[in-house]
């Protein structure tokens, strides 16, 4: 599956992991909203969420993700062209949120993507340049399995609020 992200530049470069999978030609980095393909665009602030039945919009598309500081993220940022969904919960591993319920970096963000569609082994692949990579797919194992069963956003939204439940217990 192409992996497209449109990058803000506005964060440290060494953290970066855009630009780390554009090092290893696992993504196409873009400087412009208009240089950005059209396609299932990775929205914090979508109204309906990512789920397996979006993975053929993807085939026919990209998958898209922006990459910015979280201080800048805001819903406007988002104005990409394309089918808008949002990452149900999930934890990151990155050493600088790691435990965080849905701070993820770029690559974290696209591997879930990735891990709902069954793409499993390209998300172990992007996320295998990361030392702690395979820590993102062992901390959300249950979650991103459940999430891959489902048959459409409102089964994602179901399962998300069995684990939002857990946490206020």
């Amino acid at each position: 599956m192409e992996l497209h992200i449109r990058y803000a530049g506005d964060d440290d470069p060494e953290k970066c992991t855009a630009r780390k999978l554009a090092r290893f030609e696992l993504a196409t980095l873009h400087r412009s909203h208009s240089e950005t393909p059209y396609g299932v665009v990775l929205n914090p602030h979508a109204e309906q969420a990512l789920s397996p039945a979006d993975r053929e919009r993807a085939e026919d598309v990209s998958l898209v993700a922006l990459d910015c500081s979280w201080e800048s993220a805001g819903e406007a940022r988002f104005s990409l062209a394309g089918e808008h969904r949002a990452l149900p919960y999930l934890v990151a591993a990155n050493p600088v949120n790691f435990g965080r319920p849905m701070e993820l970096t770029t690559v974290e963000a696209l591997a879930a993507a990735l891990a709902i569609f069954g793409e499993t082994e390209q998300a172990e692949a992007i996320l295998s340049k990361f030392t702690w990579g395979e820590t993102f797919l062992e901390l959300n194992a249950e979650p991103l399995d459940r999430y891959a069963d489902c048959a459409d956003s409102s089964d994602i939204v179901a399962v998300q609020q069995e684990y939002l439940d857990r946490g206020e217990e």
